[in-house]
């Protein structure tokens, strides 16, 4: 081993620490990881930032941003009526989520897909009186599945394909379809699976699968006071009352004076005798509240009478997606009440209500949270930090009468590239121009679909990857493989690639472990003397097969809080689904590309 490898295995082994540690973000650390291989000598300083304008790294930005605008303009939505009709049995249900989820999927970004189709699992959970939980995981599997069957499904696919094309120029990249095959045969099984099987291992406890509201149980925590003539809460405005009980854990939610209800709550205001006060705090914290204030306690539970929502306040629930803004900020940074005119009413995290201190809490991806407020500022709120709202989407922010200039365009861009005509970046590239020049859509909002830390990271690890050849790091890795298997068949080899690649996907991000493991595919073929597309294409399956954890997908992530899981409620239909595609994928990579 030279000491360029050396280098390398050392920098790429603090890569992966890092990334499973996850303190800090991805792109962070891949581009922390970049500029170590630069500065060490491994990377030439003019390749630095080459990865940013790789066709992968465009690609993927382009795929984001039609996927959004397609979601925006109610183009897909004809999809999520669909299923209410069939949600009279959880096996139907399952298999209408599913279904749908999957072939919006191999098409759409598969974390737009979940955020359309969440809230319509939500919905249709709720009128078919089924935990919500029974239906979240497996649409979540099922979004990722459906990633498997097209090009342009999923970041490892187009990863896979412009790697394809640079380690083997002869072969060229691969074409939208070629993955279809066996990506779509995998994606069958496992969705079968899904439907028929794995949903009957979720978790059956009280709180796998509730909504957020019925999670937290607000009602349980709101409590409607008086202030009577001879309390000490008269006069006192509420930043001086929060004072006098800041042993406590109690929230001014809103104010009824005279006929017309105050929230959010400023915290100069006064309070006068005769004020109806809405708060939330635990039974122990409002006994202690009533007994040391002198006011009277009314009603508990949430009010009918307008003091908490009315024709223009709404309670509302939404999840943090991974990158969001919100992340790591605490609800006093925020200032939700004084600068956005919002209160947070609870938070669940891992399924379960967090009843500590709101105002110290530190949000997180996967939290939901439970807003109240006028309805433009959740609004507002929502689509700023990128939250995934939790009811269906009365409010579409795209214009529902272009959605059929916005399909035709897209469905145009794909058979453009379909027919090879150009690459598929050139086309899906002209496709948002046309949409952004006559006015279909909006260029900022095109922006904001970026998922720019994943770009980040492909540009940043691209040339990481590149590393890995020019190093001849991917040779040593190849032989210590091959001495491993000692000279056992290559459909082995081939099994042990899918297995690897769908071991790291479950802990590091999916597009990273493309980065790295098609490189090493490609020279493990060529020592054996196989076709190499075989191995690439047990890469993609495997990058994408991320069933185990809720760190390995994005989506995984986003369903937790809403679907009441544990993080070890995952492997329970993960495990078995992850061995049932190792026995499927294998057969079909022989049968299609053969060895």
């Amino acid at each position: 081993m030279s000491l360029d490898q050396g280098l390398l295995f050392g920098l790429l082994a603090l890569l992966v620490v890092l990334l499973v540690w996850g303190r800090i973000r991805y792109d962070v650390v891949a581009f922390g990881a970049l500029i170590a291989c630069v500065v060490a000598g491994l990377i030439p300083a003019t390749e630095a930032f080459a990865g940013f304008g790789h066709p992968a790294t465009v690609t993927v930005a382009l795929v984001l941003a039609l996927s959004k605008a397609l979601s925006d303009s109610g183009a897909t939505d004809i999809f999520a009526r669909a299923v209410q009709p069939a949600a009279g049995r959880t096996t139907t249900h399952i298999a209408a989520l599913g279904g749908i989820g999957a072939l919006l999927s191999g098409f759409m970004n598969n974390v737009g897909t979940l955020g359309l189709l969440m809230p319509v699992a939500l919905s249709s959970a709720a009128k078919a009186k089924r935990a919500a939980g029974l239906l979240l995981m497996p649409l979540s599997f099922a979004t990722i599945l459906g990633g498997l069957i097209t090009l342009i499904g999923t970041p490892p696919n187009i990863i896979v394909a412009t790697q394809r094309a640079e380690l083997l120029p002869a072969r060229g990249s691969f074409d939208m379809f070629d993955f279809t095959p066996v990506g779509g045969v995998v994606a069958l099984a496992g969705l079968l699976f899904v439907t028929l099987i794995g949903w009957r291992l979720m978790p059956r406890g009280d709180a796998a699968g509730t909504g957020a509201a019925e999670l937290m149980r607000i009602d349980a925590y709101l409590s409607e006071i008086r202030i009577p003539a001879d309390s000490e809460a008269s006069s006192l405005t509420v930043s001086e009352l929060y004072e006098k009980v800041k042993d406590l854990e109690v929230q001014v939610v809103a104010v009824m004076r005279q006929g017309r209800r105050i929230a959010p709550v400023p915290s100069g205001l006064a309070l006068i005798v005769g004020d109806r006060v809405l708060i939330e705090a635990s039974p122990k914290d409002l006994e202690a509240f009533v007994r040391r204030l002198g006011v009277e306690q009314g009603k508990s539970g949430t009010p009918e009478d307008g003091l908490l929502t009315d024709g223009e306040a709404i309670v509302a629930e939404a999840v943090i997606p991974p990158n969001s803004n919100l992340e790591r900020r605490t609800v006093e940074q925020l200032r939700l009440g004084s600068r956005l005119g919002l209160t947070l009413l609870g938070v669940a995290r891992e399924g379960r209500p967090y009843r500590g201190r709101l105002r110290d809490f530190r949000f997180a991806a996967g939290d939901v949270l439970l807003l109240h407020g006028e309805e433009d500022r959740v609004s507002d709120f929502v689509a700023r930090y990128d939250l995934l709202p939790l009811a269906e989407r009365g409010l579409i922010y795209g214009q529902r009468r272009h959605a059929a200039s916005l399909a035709g365009l897209f469905a145009l861009a794909i058979l453009v590239a379909s027919l090879g005509l150009v690459p598929i970046y050139i086309a899906f590239g002209a496709a948002l121009t046309v949409m952004v020049a006559s006015g279909l859509v909006s260029l900022r909002g095109l922006y904001a679909a970026i998922d720019w830390p994943v770009i980040v990271l492909l540009g940043a690890l691209i040339p990481v990857g590149g590393a890995l050849q020019s190093t001849g790091a991917t040779d040593t890795i190849a032989s210590a493989i091959l001495e491993v298997t000692g000279g056992l068949p290559a459909w082995v080899v081939l099994t042990l690639v899918l297995v690897v690649t769908m071991t790291l996907s479950d802990v590091l991000n999916n597009a990273a472990t493309a980065v790295v493991m098609a490189p090493i595919s490609v020279n493990l073929a060529e020592r054996l003397e196989t076709n190499p597309d075989a191995f690439l294409m047990a890469v993609a399956i495997g990058a994408s097969c991320a069933f185990l954890t809720p760190i390995g997908h994005q989506n995984n992530a986003l369903i937790m809080g809403p679907g009441g899981y544990r993080f070890g409620d995952y492997w329970k239909m993960g495990a078995p689904l992850e061995l049932l595609l190792v026995a499927v994928a294998i057969p079909m990579i022989l049968l299609v590309w053969g060895l």
